[in-house]
């Protein structure tokens, strides 16, 4: 038994209409109150009839009864407002408070099944059982998920806005950048977003020798000696260009290249990101003022540098000689993680829900995610079908699932109330 299976009755009313104190006083529920996550009680602003009398104030929840003394609470003023005392099992009478217990008072199949959960060795608790909630259980929950999650992202691009002294294209470039690195290579991205600032690349966008030649030199790709003219020449022009405007330069050993296929390796990347930069300037104005999906994803339709057709890093000669394009996977990664989450923070910010719900509908257009976890919740009975829901499970799983909140979730509402075998 733990507290938060208290709560969970609580709060969702599941205790017998029939309740009484344990000294034998009626109890009406009138409001369950607030969950407080400050100090002080587990609930708030609770209203509670107590034989004639209507209370209003702090509940107090507990295993044993016992637990108020074991935790101290007697001495903290925090629990002076405490109007009911809400156990599982009164072991003590000492304490002079409206107590009531409620280890009889409700469907002990709710028990069982809670019980269940928190000792499942599947790889979520409910994984065996998943499959056969109603779709529309399911769909709701995620809706829910998925703004969660937004809302979430939202608090991250929050303090990255105020850190870049509110300059959106600036933070959407961080962001864009670090989404490039297909997760093994997203914080050297992110790093070298930081160390060379947009406003720097914006001077020059009319030069592509210039913006290439400090994105691959900030990178590190650019300290050794070339024979190809190509990187000899990316390596004069950031010789002078890193005096000019004081660039740093990272190790090259922070990228990495095993076990990427050669079209994802970083210096591909970062000559396609040199290329979406030049064609599209302030790129976060482009989207925000873009008419549809169709229009964000020709943003990202460039074309590199011949000598990439038969490379993929400096002096190294390829056998196959191919344009080297971004694939639509590699695209969705980018929409999903940086421009959805973007466009619905700047909603958020400016209180414009029309951009909020721009970003939910691109995410309804994208194919759904593939993935281990995604692949276990479609053999387990849940057929995802674009990554509006792949996004909103892969939150769910990762804040509610690993860390078994299975109480908080719509989901487990609707297994809790079936006798799970």
């Amino acid at each position: 038994m733990k507290e938060e299976f208290l709560y969970y009755l609580w709060e969702n009313r599941l205790l017998n209409l029939d309740l009484k104190t344990t000294e034998g006083d009626d109890i009406s529920i009138i409001s369950v109150g607030n969950r407080n996550f400050d100090s002080g009680a587990d609930y708030v602003n609770a209203r509670i009839k107590i034989g004639n009398t209507l209370w209003a104030g702090q509940v107090e929840m507990h295993v044993r009864a016992s637990d108020w003394f074991k935790h101290k609470h007697q001495y903290d003023d925090n629990y002076n407002n405490v109007i009911l005392h809400v156990v599982y099992e009164y072991d003590t009478d000492k304490l002079k408070i409206p107590t009531l217990e409620v280890k009889d008072k409700f469907n002990q199949t709710l028990l069982h099944n809670y019980n269940r959960f928190l000792s499942s060795k599947n790889w979520i608790p409910c994984g065996e059982f998943i499959g056969g909630v109603q779709d529309f259980t399911i769909v709701s929950w995620l809706d829910r998920m998925l703004v969660e999650h937004l809302e979430y992202e939202c608090k991250e691009l929050d303090f990255r806005l105020k850190n870049n002294h509110y300059d959106w294209e600036q933070v959407f470039y961080q962001r864009i950048m670090r989404y490039f690195g297909l997760k093994i290579n997203n914080d050297s991205f992110e790093y070298l977003s930081k160390i060379l600032p947009l406003n720097v690349l914006m001077k020059h966008l009319d030069n592509e020798i210039y913006v290439e030649s400090m994105m691959f030199g900030c990178a590190g790709f650019l300290e050794n000696d070339f024979e190809e003219e190509y990187p000899s020449l990316l390596k004069r022009e950031f010789k002078m260009l890193k005096s000019k405007f004081g660039l740093k330069v990272m190790p090259m050993s922070n990228w990495k290249f095993l076990r990427l296929r050669p079209p994802n390796f970083p210096t591909i990347r970062i000559a396609q990101l040199s290329k979406i930069i030049i064609n599209n300037g302030n790129m976060f104005s482009k989207i925000r003022d873009s008419l549809g999906l169709d229009d964000i994803i020709g943003l990202f339709d460039v074309e590199l540098n011949a000598y990439w057709d038969n490379h993929f890093q400096f002096d190294k000669v390829s056998k196959v000689e191919k344009k080297k394009s971004l694939g639509r996977t590699a695209i969705d990664s980018v929409l999903i993680n940086a421009i959805v989450p973007m466009l619905f923070y700047y909603g958020q910010f400016y209180y414009l829900e029309s951009y909020k719900e721009k970003a939910m509908t691109y995410l309804e257009q994208i194919d759904a995610e593939d993935n281990v976890i995604i692949r276990n919740f479609n053999n387990s009975g849940v057929i995802l079908q674009n990554a509006f829901q792949t996004q909103a499970i892969l939150y769910m799983y990762k804040y509610y699932c690993r860390r078994r909140r299975c109480l908080e979730c719509r989901i487990y509402m609707a297994l809790s109330k079936i006798k799970l075998t």
